[in-house]
């Protein structure tokens, strides 16, 4: 009878059955086979004939009457070993998909071939293998999963490279001819594999002739499965990721990614992009390796034209949504793209800084509402700001309303900038590029800088004054650059100059009320004009404030100024 070491019920349960068939025989046990933490008490002459390696263990032995033999290392365990027992007894047990692998490895270690004795255990599971379990790709799944534990034997017994054959056709039929509903029911079927199963498989596929959709769809199947909170969860108000990301989960969440990553296949389009963001912030958030977070990157990149804001999104924040991830992933990405966009742009024979392509258009709205979502965060500094807006192109950007309404959230969200701080965030905006409606905003926005303020206010007097009523007939672009740069400058020279008329002013002022308390006990005549006095007429007829007159009312005539007429001379030769 079979006795369990270990009160283990699933044990007990196998040795009372063992139990039952055992002691139909009449003759008493003569041997005990050890296996694990189970004993069964057998014949040996029953199992000799079957086992050649049972056979090899009795005769070789030292012993005079060996009664007891381990045979803990076979494939499959105890209840492995009950059903090989059973079978040299003659007992019927089930061969299923699940057990036939783990079958046939036990029936090589114990050498239960037809070589040794005819319709043999090994022959049975064969049979079996062919007939029913590699006739169907469940079937093939199945039984390569139940391989993971039997190696390297059923490697060697060509299990597990059959199975790869068989899933792998299957696969490729399923996917160009599918037969039963939802159509991607396979990759389901795939993804309970391990990653190195699963891998073989999937370059089996590849070698099949696979197209590049049908191995992607298998690969973002596989990843929801196996990194499910890390790459569904899209939301940013998910998980509190506590587990610390030198633990074994991370570790093997890691490396689980990093070999997904390997498998995507040469077709750098295949995968959508959302997809590829929450992989990459996946890759991030556990550290991997450069290698992989560049193979993402790159590949966003090339399709970065098909981006949402919600994609970037999914880049910049951590799972619980509380903080920024480093933005550099999100900068190589549009700097990719920008480069790509340049060398396709040269290829054709254009100049890509005059001409814009449609999509980099459209990533440079993207970017700028992007820009406008993460301008709330406080931590963001002002370098990664601009960092990331200037990559865009000028060009690309035929009206920057968006641009400046994120230049005018990062200003709320960051109101204690000095002004050569608020002038550091507009340097990327270009304040002749915004509608009209935008530059009415900008003129009565106090958070703006004053530069910015003054050039939204002046090109609208510059359309003013060379009669344009809209913005279909603005003058060029660069003219009214220039000439808007030339009055911002000249309004400033002007300003210095009124600052210094003024200091003139009261210094004169001053010297002729020291001058009249000198001279208050001479009588007042006619006075001399002095040399402030003059002084004072010349700057006063200087005045450019006065839109060119000669008006020096400001300035008191009484004080210091000779007021008596010059006598008339008769111009005559005598």
């Amino acid at each position: 009878m079979a006795t369990p070491l270990r009160s283990n019920s699933r044990l007990s349960t196998a040795m009372e059955r063992t139990g039952q068939w055992v002691f139909s025989q009449e003759i008493p046990t003569d041997v005990i086979a050890e296996v694990g933490e189970a004993n069964f008490n057998l014949h040996k002459f029953m199992l000799v004939a079957k086992s050649n390696y049972i056979r090899k263990l009795i005769m070789e032995t030292n012993e005079a009457d060996l009664t007891r033999i381990n045979l803990s290392e076979i494939p499959g365990g105890p209840e492995i070993f009950e059903k090989a027992a059973k079978f040299c007894y003659g007992v019927n047990f089930e061969i299923t998909v699940h057990n036939v692998a783990a079958l046939r490895c036990a029936a090589e270690y114990l050498q239960m071939t037809d070589k040794y004795c005819d319709n043999n255990l090994a022959g049975r599971t064969e049979d079996f293998l062919s007939q029913v379990a590699l006739s169907s790709l469940s079937g093939a799944v199945v039984v390569l999963k139940s391989c993971e534990d039997l190696l390297p034997m059923a490697e060697e017994l060509k299990i597990v490279q059959r199975c790869i054959d068989v899933a792998s056709a299957r696969a490729c039929n399923e996917a160009s001819f599918p037969c039963r509903t939802p159509p991607n029911w396979w990759t389901e079927e795939l993804s309970i594999l391990d990653v190195e199963l699963f891998g073989r498989i999937i370059g089996a596929m590849k070698q099949k002739g696979a197209k590049p959709l049908t191995i992607a769809t298998a690969l973002i199947t596989y990843a929801e499965r196996w990194l499910r909170d890390l790459v569904r969860d899209h939301s940013g108000n998910g998980i509190k990721c506590s587990e610390p990301i030198d633990s074994d989960l991370r570790i093997q969440q890691r490396e689980l990614l990093e070999s997904i990553v390997q498998l995507l296949p040469a077709e750098k389009a295949a995968f959508p992009i959302h997809f590829l963001c929450c992989l990459l912030r996946c890759a991030i958030f556990l550290k991997a390796s450069s290698a992989c977070r560049n193979e993402v990157e790159k590949r966003i990149s090339l399709i970065l034209e098909h981006v949402t804001v919600d994609d970037l999104l999914v880049l910049s924040f951590t799972y619980d949504g509380e903080r920024l991830f480093d933005l550099d992933s999100v900068r190589r990405i549009i700097s990719g793209f920008v480069e790509k966009e340049k060398s396709m742009a040269v290829f054709n024979g254009g100049d890509f800084r005059e001409v814009s392509s449609s999509a980099m258009q459209r990533v440079a709205k993207t970017v700028d509402a992007y820009l406008a979502e993460i301008a709330t965060v406080v931590e963001l500094s002002i370098s990664k700001f601009n960092g990331i807006a200037n990559l865009v192109p000028k060009g690309s950007r035929k009206v920057e309303d968006d641009l400046y309404r994120a230049i005018d959230i990062y200003l709320k969200s960051h109101p204690n900038l000095d002004e050569i701080e608020r002038e550091k965030v507009c340097s990327s905006m270009d304040p002749l590029k915004l509608s009209y409606e935008a530059r009415v905003h900008a003129s009565q926005n106090k958070r703006l800088p004053v530069q910015i303020v003054l050039h939204a206010l002046y090109y609208d007097q510059l359309k003013l004054r060379s009669g344009g009523a809209d913005d279909r007939n603005q003058p060029d672009a660069v003219t009214t650059r220039n000439q808007l740069q030339a009055d911002v400058s000249l309004v400033k020279e002007n300003e210095a100059l009124r600052t210094e008329l003024l200091k003139m002013k009261m210094y004169i002022s001053d010297m002729q009320k020291n001058n009249q308390t000198g001279t208050s006990s001479k009588s007042i005549g006619t006075r001399k004009p002095t040399l402030f006095s003059s002084m004072s007429k010349t700057l006063g007829k200087l005045n450019p404030f006065r839109h060119g007159s000669k008006d020096t009312s400001h300035i008191d005539d009484n004080l210091g100024v000779d007021v008596t007429k010059p006598r008339r001379r008769r111009f005559s030769i005598s």
